[in-house]
């Protein structure tokens, strides 16, 4: 009697089946077991594959894959259905798979076993039972669980936490490589002197884990006696732990081999292929978990670093004055982007504050913001004003962003900056502005006003831009404010809406140190947050944020006035509005509403005529000061026009000449004032019960001023 007449006799065939030519030949037993013509032999796989459930064929692959990886045999249970559907038998195949190409060959038996009666417990088997839907509801909680860990402990944390159907484990080790040694990266189920005997063992060592980082295949021990008699010199190490069973696997990244999976258990554990199977995905997806945290905290790392290295912490302390600064990133990425701030101790004994943002938030822009700091630093150290600095580091960022430009396909990026110089002794402030939202003060009595500053372009768009320069005094117990627009326009407010959010936090602190105040508000954009300079937030954020605060110490006056002043240009009509909105701004607790509006007005039309009748800027300075019992305003519009105003009687249709009119009617005092060159039209408004001030009155009758 031949070979196969022995294995025919107990119902057994034998197939080869090649998946690189996609044949598989069956011999006479095997053809008969799958439904197929006597003495087939070779035929298409697809002719076998229409024999089998497709839900056993589905898993046919995992599993040689497993038994190529594993260097075992492939086992699995295959339903034969006919051409209906109907299940006609269930068979088991065995096979010896090798990799052969790009596919694999595999040679074994085929066996025909009997069915389980239905609703016994036997007929739940690995194939049609509850075990293989909690595998896979199990495998898909554990992939998604794995997917969302950031961080390496966060990984270990999840895959401590996984209940496997039917054998979890209690012990669980992950196993790095470091040179040719072999590392512990994290563990579960034991204590911490525990590692200490593995924590640097050699890869020669007759250890599972090493063995498995050295070979790249699984080692499965079902029994203490198994361990014992494979590696006798590391049993004594792994014999105190109590368990019965282990599982070794290898984390494999990429095709490499990056550290090993240890899953013990107290109770035994046959390690069946359903069970090894799902041992494998899991050590898939937990080699790929740990791949995706090494790069994130490497990532973040590295963010800390750009942060360290870009954001430095502000210089020494400037007498008199107080300084707080704040950045924070978006939180994507690499956590860096193009807002910075710089403070400069100067030669003169001044001492420079920078804030800027270049376009973007990727490394590129990163790399640029410090370039161009260092420029700012080095344009601000050789004594420049700060429109020579802007004009320098303008012409500075066109040319490294043209060089750019001619290597990648990206256009020139720009820059908005804001620079400035405090003199600590009198408060004086010079600015220069390149298209960078404008400072905001807040002066001793609460009140917060934008401070107009002239400006020019951005950064790195014409290189012969002009940056005008604004002065103005910081008074005793007056904060300044300068921020990046991440500040302002989040969370979908605009540069009004923004400000107008801001403005309550800065109304409402008093009291509180100036730290307590940057907390505050960048809480008022993003929330609380235990680190905003160095540690990203948890959310994401629509752009970074970067903040500094400027605070002239001492005891304010108790009736120290309050000012604003701002330019007009002949080609800025559009900034009368903003002139009669920050007019508003110092008069917001003025007791007397119509008042405001009277105030609005004349100045509305006093800033027309100087652009309508002359060919000069008008300068608007505004000053509210306390004169007993109450309070002045007194508005001064400057031009350089030497023609001195003079009152008409316009007619009912006439468009303009009312405007000296409107002023003799609203105003308590008005008045003309020459200047060297040019003119002062002045008015002062009384709140009710303040008396007018003594030799102030309206214009003289000899003037003979022309039409407003």
């Amino acid at each position: 009697m031949g070979t196969e007449d022995v294995l025919a006799a107990i119902a057994t065939g034998v197939w080869r089946w090649d998946t690189t030519s996609g044949t598989v030949t069956l011999d006479a037993e095997a053809a008969r077991l799958i439904e197929l013509a006597a003495g087939a032999g070779d035929v298409p796989a697809s002719a076998v594959r229409a024999r089998f459930h497709p839900v056993d064929w589905g898993e046919i692959n995992g599993v040689i894959s497993m038994a190529v990886a594993e260097g075992t045999l492939a086992e699995a249970r295959l339903r034969v259905v006919d051409g209906t559907g109907r299940v006609l038998r269930t068979v088991r195949s065995r096979t010896k798979a090798r990799a052969e190409g790009e596919g694999y060959l595999l040679v074994g038996t085929l066996q025909e076993v009997a069915e389980p009666h239905p609703g016994t417990t036997a007929a739940k088997t690995p194939v049609t039972g509850d075990w293989r839907r909690h595998r896979e509801a199990f495998l898909l909680d554990a992939g998604r669980a794995l997917a969302e860990a950031r961080s390496t402990a966060e990984v270990l944390r999840v895959a401590s936490s996984l209940s496997m159907p039917g054998f979890s484990p209690d012990g669980l080790a992950v196993f790095g490589v470091a040179g040719d040694h072999l590392t512990i990266i994290g563990h579960h189920g034991h204590s911490a002197e525990d590692e200490q005997p593995f924590t640097d063992l050699p890869l020669d060592t007759h250890y599972p884990a090493a063995e498995v980082v050295r070979t790249g295949r699984a080692v499965y021990l079902p029994t203490p006696d198994d361990y014992k008699r494979r590696y006798p010199v590391t049993w004594p190490l792994a014999q105190r732990f109590g368990r019965r069973s282990w599982a070794f696997l290898p984390l494999i990244v990429a095709g490499r081999t990056r550290g090993a999976w240890m899953a013990a258990f107290r109770h035994p554990v046959a390690f069946t292929p359903d069970e090894r199977s799902v041992l494998t995905t899991v050590a898939r997806m937990l080699a790929q978990a740990l791949a995706r945290a090494e790069v994130a905290e490497t990532e973040r790392e590295l963010s800390l670093g750009l942060q360290r290295s870009m954001m430095p912490q502000l210089g020494p302390e400037i007498p008199g004055m107080a300084v707080a600064a704040r950045y924070v990133p978006t939180g994507g990425g690499l956590q860096v982007g193009g807002d910075w701030y710089d403070m400069i101790p100067l030669p003169s004994g001044r001492t420079a504050l920078v804030i800027g943002d270049v376009q973007g938030h990727d490394v590129r822009a990163a790399g640029l913001m410090g370039q161009l700091r260092i420029a700012l630093r080095a344009y601000a150290s050789e004594g420049h004003r700060p429109d020579a600095v802007l004009s320098r580091a303008s012409r500075f960022l066109h040319g490294i962003t043209d060089t750019y430009a001619e290597g990648d396909c990206s256009s020139p990026r720009f820059a908005t900056c804001l620079y400035l110089e405090v003199d600590p002794a009198t408060g004086r402030v010079e600015i220069a502005r390149a298209g960078h939202p404008e400072p905001a003060v807040r002066t001793s009595d609460g009140t917060v006003l934008l401070r107009p500053t002239e400006g020019g372009l951005p950064l790195g768009i014409d290189p012969d831009s002009d940056y005008p320069t604004t002065r103005f005094l910081l008074e005793p117990g007056e904060t300044l404010m300068i921020c990046t627009d991440g500040l302002v326009e989040t969370g979908g407010h605009d540069l009004d809406t923004g400000w107008a959010r801001l403005r309550g936090v800065l109304e409402e602190h008093s009291g509180g140190s100036l730290e307590d105040l940057a907390d505050n508000l960048v809480q008022a954009v993003h929330g609380p947050s235990s680190h905003y300079t160095t540690g990203p937030l948890a959310d994401r954020r629509e752009d970074d944020i970067a903040l500094v605060l400027l605070c002239r110490e001492g005891q304010p006056s108790r009736r120290a006035p309050r000012r604003t002043a701002m330019a007009v240009a002949q080609a800025q009509p559009e900034r009368i509005a903003a002139a009669r909105r920050h007019l508003r701004e110092l008069l917001h607790d003025w007791e007397d509403t119509e008042q405001v509006d009277s105030a609005v007005l004349m100045v509305s039309e006093m800033v027309t005529n100087v652009l309508v009748h002359t060919d000069g800027d008008a300068l608007i300075v505004a000053e509210v000061a306390h004169h007993t019992p109450k309070r002045r305003l007194r508005v001064e519009i400057t031009d350089t026009s030497d023609e001195l105003p003079h009152r008409r009687r316009p007619g009912e249709m006439a468009s303009s000449g009312r405007g000296l009119l409107l002023t003799e009617m609203l105003a308590d005092n008005w008045g003309v004032d020459p200047r060297g060159e040019g003119k002062s039209i002045w008015f002062e408004l009384y709140e009710p019960g303040a008396p007018a001030a003594p030799g102030d009155g309206p214009v003289p009758p000899g003037s003979s001023p022309p039409a407003p």
